[in-house]
């Protein structure tokens, strides 16, 4: 651990030490306690991460601790618990934020200091400034709490998305939060039980539909873009219902622009937020896959990188290594789409295969319910952090936001009466009478029969649908079906998407699993005002006239390579086999070693273990009607 230096000044309340460290850090992990029975050193143990430096402060009434890398994002700083013994604040932030010329600007602070200012010490600033409307001044990913001892409260925000996990718990007469679950429960006086409502939607094969629940019944989670005040000022600590403060329905309508225009000003915004977060020392890590949104960002990067005259980033395929064999011709396309963009823009590809042992690494990680995206990021990790990258830029976020497919277009057409202009639509987009029919017309006004249309024309049996939950369970539980999404028009169906706990709940599975190797993920797609520029657009800039994602298309028309800036299909079948392959190899020889337990893992009781063990033989798993029922069974399991 580094040294630190705590310099306590005398006060008649509350002391509140100024912190120095002897060499900067970015953040891994945070947590704090109230009231500070003591200082959170288990909850800090808890947190997972290689953690070079570790920094707890307490004083009568408050903890707050944090495990931190080394390498700074912001040049020489302070330590990373902020302190302002004048105000009486502290904070501690898992943070990093955009705009900081801007922010720094609006905060008054000399131009000499910016450079050295820490993004937490920023934030304390903005709290003092602010106060608890500060989060919709702060441009960024980040979780965060500043203790004001004055008013005897603790307030606490998610960043906008999600992208930085915060969870918390209600002790007696206390309160506890960390970045990660294993945190929380490491304080003292939080149980856990589970939350078997989230366990029965999770085993019958339901993403979690719910923004604040957990898989334990004391722990919930800050949705994204809220704020969440606990006020101690008397004998027990209050914790008042999470507040929103970003509102994306409200992002204000773009004036009318030539699509030219529109295309140059996102391309702009587009490179700043990729700029933005390039910051700091450390090696970057990209996503090559051959689709939009990775490998825009890797081009931006790459070009970023050598203005700066930094080296380029290091770029990760899903796609399998091939060890100088040729493709399966079902699979060239998606090699030919990656080698194409790796010589436009002058990186060299490492491909990551999934291997059986990937698969059952994630799936015995109890206290990670791993999503089915993580089988194939697994290895990207692994190679990623033997070569030192702490930093990887993901695409996430660009379906929902730049580069929208425009669905809810027809569905618009259709319920206003614009008949012709709807033919016109199908005709160039290719939907013919049973498709609009099957993916337009029924969702609207039967969702369930649309659902198993589509079963029987992907030719999936009816049971495909049961998960994995032991039936009497299943039966006192009765968990909700997951809702049919209805696309009335583009713009609802953004919001819809944006709305959904599928992002936030992806990245909470990618920062528990980055964390453990030390890599941050950072979403350009997802950056603030690149999803509001998104909101304010016009929807013929996704879809019109046959095309889609047009504003992406057109915008970097000059950055990517013809074949991936054109290219229409996000089907990738080599990765998708890959992964296939990985868990017709892993699962049965995982079911293999639950059948020869003496004693079934503790929360079996939970689980149809006779319809687990059935299902996980190579010919089950190679038909694949289950696979992601028995994976989220299995990583439920604690065995």
């Amino acid at each position: 651990e580094k040294r630190t230096l705590y310099v306590l000044e005398n006060r008649t309340n509350d002391v509140l030490p100024t912190l120095v460290t002897d060499e900067p850090m970015t953040v891994s992990a945070i947590c704090g306690l109230l009231p500070a029975r003591s200082c959170p050193r288990a909850m800090l143990s808890a947190l997972p991460g290689r953690g070079d430096g570790v920094e707890e402060w307490v004083d009568g009434a408050i903890a707050l601790g944090g495990k931190w890398h080394s390498g700074s994002q912001y040049g020489s700083s302070p330590g990373r618990i902020a302190l302002d013994p004048r105000l009486g604040l502290a904070a501690v932030a898992d943070v990093r934020l955009d705009d900081r010329p801007g922010l720094c600007d609006a905060l008054g602070v000399p131009r000499q200091e910016r450079a050295g200012i820490a993004d937490g010490a920023l934030v304390l600033k903005a709290y003092a400034r602010w106060g608890e409307g500060c989060a919709k001044r702060l441009l960024g990913d980040y979780a965060l709490a500043v203790w004001d001892a004055r008013a005897r409260k603790l307030f606490c925000a998610r960043d906008h998305i999600g992208a930085k996990p915060f969870y918390y718990a209600q002790t007696p007469g206390g309160f506890a939060f960390a970045s990660t679950v294993e945190g929380v429960l490491a304080a003292p006086g939080v149980a856990d039980d589970v939350d078997e409502l989230s366990v029965a939607e999770h085993l019958t094969g339901i993403a979690l539909l719910s923004k604040t629940r957990t898989f334990f019944r004391s722990v919930r989670k800050l949705p994204p873009g809220h704020t969440l005040v606990v006020d101690c000022a008397e004998a027990l600590c209050r914790v008042a219902a999470p507040a929103r403060y970003w509102q994306p329905e409200q992002a204000p309508r773009l004036p009318p622009a030539t699509d030219g225009e529109y295309a140059e000003a996102f391309l702009a915004l587009y490179a700043q937020a990729v700029a933005d977060r390039l910051r700091g020392p450390d090696p970057i890590g990209v996503h090559v896959s051959g689709g939009l949104d990775s490998s825009s960002i890797a081009a931006l990067a790459a070009r970023e990188l050598q203005t700066q005259g930094r080296p380029p980033p290091l770029a990760f395929s899903w796609l399998p290594d091939l060890a100088g064999r040729p493709p399966k011709p079902a699979h060239a396309k998606g090699y030919a789409l990656v080698a194409a963009m790796a010589a436009k823009a002058g990186l060299r590809v490492r491909h990551c295969t999934t291997s059986p042992d990937d698969i059952t690494a994630l799936l015995r990680r109890d206290g990670l319910f791993p999503g089915a995206t993580l089988g194939s990021e697994e290895p990207v990790q692994r190679t990623a952090a033997a070569l030192g990258v702490r930093v990887m830029l993901s695409g996430w976020g660009g379906d929902e936001g730049a580069s929208f497919n425009g669905r809810g277009t027809l569905e618009h057409l259709l319920l206003r009466g614009h008949w012709w202009r709807l033919a016109v639509a199908c005709r160039a987009s290719g939907t013919g009478p049973w498709r609009l029919l099957l993916d337009h017309v029924l969702p609207l006004i039967a969702p369930a029969l649309m659902l198993e249309l589509r079963r029987l024309r992907r030719g999936k049996p009816r049971r495909a649908r049961r998960g994995f939950a032991e039936a009497s369970f299943r039966s006192r539980l009765r968990p909700r079906a997951e809702p049919v999404p209805r696309y009335l028009d583009p713009r609802r169906a953004q919001l819809q998407l944006l709305d959904s706990p599928h992002l936030s709940r992806g990245f909470e599975e990618w920062a528990a699993a980055g964390v453990r190797r030390g890599i941050e993920y950072r979403y350009p797609l997802l950056d603030r005002r690149v999803l509001e520029f998104a909101l304010g657009l016009p929807p013929e800039q996704f879809q019109h006239g046959g095309g889609t994602r047009l504003l992406m298309r057109r915008a970097l028309r000059t950055v990517l390579p013809p074949e991936v800036c054109w290219h229409v299909s996000k089907a990738d079948p080599a990765v998708a086999d890959a992964v296939h392959d990985a868990l017709v190899a892993a699962l049965p020889a995982i079911g293999k070693q639950l059948s020869a337990r003496s004693t079934p893992p503790a929360r079996a009781r939970y689980v149809d273990m006779e319809g687990l063990l059935a299902y996980l033989s190579p010919a089950h798993v190679r038909a694949g009607h289950r696979n992601t029922q028995a994976y989220n069974a299995l990583a439920f399991l604690d065995w």
